[in-house]
């Protein structure tokens, strides 16, 4: 991301160049990048002073600042490091004199031309230092600098081309922040590290608020927040902008600002220490007080808990860099507030599954799926559970940080607390739906009604994430329970009708005829009853439709087979033999349970029939079979 050029007014004191002899003193206190052992001894020869004075007046003076214009500066790292390392050099030397002069002659002639030409020099190198950091601000960009790494392979000529591209700004980076390092550590060690620092300061604090601007952060506080939410979809993309805002900012932003501070200020610990600090700390401080905010908004939890675990998951994924940026203490409390923004979440999170537990006991509508279909109540909670689920490892620890969890499962063969709480949140769905299934008016169609949403659980379950956070033992567990449903559907359903059939083969016609005249009515109210019901499911309702068929079919078909030549003596019985020959019972049984509640079904009647003639041919065949 190319952060724009700005410029940028450094405020200049009329009082810097005029220093006090306490204040000259106090510039010598700094650690010096020159060793001890070079510095002047009392043996020193005067001339040598006076050659190393006149030396550095004659460079420093060449490279004087004109204070009062700003056209035809050129800067002594223009084209080659020569003029500059001259320039370095002389200070540095100067540095030495001077050093030597306050300890043994304070008052020395000499120290006053020094302490001047010092004061020249340090204005020379601290306009340097403003240049390099203003026009190379794309080269010292924390994205240039952060992505260092050049790439292994070159596969192609395009990629040839990028690499040179890359290697252009890395070598410009390497340059500016080589330069900006020599003059750190000469002003520094010469006493002169405040107007350096300073003017860093204001241009990357500058320069890191702007960048996060142009990624869309901006101050946060509670009052702001709760008006974004009023536009809840123009706060969704808000937190979706900062959702990729923070990876930029943390893993680029922030990273290459700690590597230019170190990489400047190596002579001292804390001065970069203090630079990072100050660039950094307020954006950072701001960029993680945002989730925090939207934790403790009044939105409800529930309308906000895949918000907050987004949030959540994005800060625990990168919390390792945020530890290691972060790591000193003039920046923990961004570590704190990015801590407390992950607490707060989590807390919210588990409020806001306490509000989907209490609601789910709260719901008292007796509403009924006429048709045995999927609950509303059902579909909402299994897809919010099976969404949670995706968050893994950031949705256990969420649970985990729950004392009440910690304390239930502390036992080591105990199940994951997140495993705990799921798996009880669906137990209260399924006690509700339970109750739910009372208010329809057939014990059939309630225990259909179990049937299809129990298996839309299981299948929810099977087909997420919820299926390694609950296991195969809970699978298994609640498939027995699903054939139990299945079982008291087709008992209530179709065992009536199996029941209209004779026990004993040895009846009389009348009885064979009253049975079979019940069997027809009782199948007939059966399945005019369920010719609207549903199995949701494609495989469940063939299994179902194939169980009932296996149950009925044969055993109808042997009654009907028996007592045939009976049963079309009787002319009432003709007819409806006529309508429910064994091969129609089956393609009955076989259009059950349409796929969709959109799915309507008329009366039984509506089926084939089979001609008379057929019926008339099976009578004739089977009287001259008996004779």
């Amino acid at each position: 991301m190319a952060i724009s050029k700005t410029p940028y007014t450094i405020k200049k004191s009329p009082n810097r160049l005029n220093l006090k002899p306490t204040n000259f003193m106090s510039r010598f206190s700094f650690t010096t990048i020159s060793s001890t052992s070079s510095s002047f001894s009392s043996s020193s020869s005067e001339s040598m002073m006076e050659e190393t004075i006149k030396n550095a007046k004659s460079i420093i003076d060449k490279w004087e600042i004109d204070g009062h214009s700003n056209t035809g500066f050129i800067s002594i790292f223009h084209e080659t490091r020569g003029e500059a390392t001259v320039f370095i050099n002389c200070v540095t030397g100067l540095h030495r004199v001077m050093r030597f002069l306050v300890s043994h002659d304070l008052r020395s002639e000499k120290l006053s031309l020094a302490q001047r030409l010092m004061q020249i020099a340090m204005k020379r190198l601290e306009r340097e230092f403003h240049l390099i950091l203003s026009d190379n601000r794309d080269y010292l960009e924390p994205g240039s600098v952060s992505s260092w790494s050049s790439r292994s392979s070159i596969d192609s000529e395009e990629d040839r081309q990028l690499q040179i591209s890359v290697s252009d700004v890395k070598q410009s980076s390497m340059i500016a922040i080589s330069n900006l390092r020599l003059i750190a550590d000469t002003m520094i060690s010469c006493g002169y590290g405040k107007e350096c620092i300073v003017l860093y300061k204001i241009i990357r604090k500058s320069t890191i608020n702007e960048a996060l601007s142009h990624l869309g952060i901006q101050p946060y506080s509670s009052s702001h927040i709760n008006k974004m939410m009023i536009n809840a979809p123009h706060f969704d993309d808000h937190v979706k902008n900062w959702l990729a805002a923070l990876q930029i900012a943390v893993k680029i932003l922030f990273h290459g600002e700690k590597i230019l501070c170190d990489r400047i200020f190596t002579s001292s610990v804390r001065i970069r220490d203090s630079c990072f600090e100050n660039s950094t700390k307020e954006g950072a401080l701001n960029l993680f007080a945002f989730p925090e905010l939207i934790a403790r908004c009044k939105r409800p939890k529930s309308e906000t808990i895949f918000m907050m675990m987004d949030l959540y998951n994005s800060i625990s994924d990168i919390w390792p860099e945020i530890e290691s940026i972060f790591s000193n203490e003039s920046v923990s409390s961004v570590k704190v507030q990015a801590l407390s923004s992950l607490h707060k979440l989590g807390d919210s999170v588990r409020t806001a599954l306490g509000q989907l537990e209490s609601s789910i006991h709260k719901n008292s509508s007796k509403l009924t799926v006429s048709d045995g279909g999927i609950h509303p109540l059902n579909n909402s909670v299994m897809t919010c559970l099976s969404s949670l689920s995706d968050y893994g490892s950031a949705l256990s620890d969420v649970i985990v940080d729950d004392l009440q969890f910690r304390e239930q499962t502390s036992d080591e063969i105990s199940p994951p607390a997140v495993s705990v709480k799921l798996a009880r949140i669906i137990l209260v769905l399924l006690c509700k739906l339970d109750s739910k299934a009372k208010f329809h008016n057939y014990a059939a169609l309630s225990y259909l009604f179990l049937v299809n949403n129990l298996h839309f659980i299981i299948e929810k379950v099977r087909a997420t994430n919820l299926k390694f956070i609950l296991g195969e033992e809970w699978i298994t567990n609640h498939e027995k329970k699903l054939k139990q449903y299945v079982s008291s559907y087709e008992s209530m359903s179709w065992n009536k009708v199996i029941s209209c059939l004779p026990e004993n083969s040895l009846v009389s016609p009348e009885k064979v005829r009253d049975c079979f005249r019940r069997l027809y009515s009782t199948f007939g109210e059966v399945y005019g009853k369920q010719t609207s019901w549903i199995v949701v499911d494609e495989k469940m309702r063939d299994k179902m439709k194939a169980s009932i068929a296996n149950k009925l079919v044969p055993v109808y078909e042997e009654f009907y087979s028996k007592h045939l030549m009976t049963l079309g003596e009787d002319e009432r019985c003709m007819k409806m033999l006529m309508r429910l020959s064994p091969e129609n019972m089956a393609k009955y049984l076989s259009e059950l349970f349409p796929g969709t509640s959109a799915v309507v079904r008329s009366s039984w009647s509506y089926s084939l029939i089979l001609p008379v003639v057929s019926l008339s041919h099976a009578l004739r065949s089977l009287h001259f079979q008996n004779t």
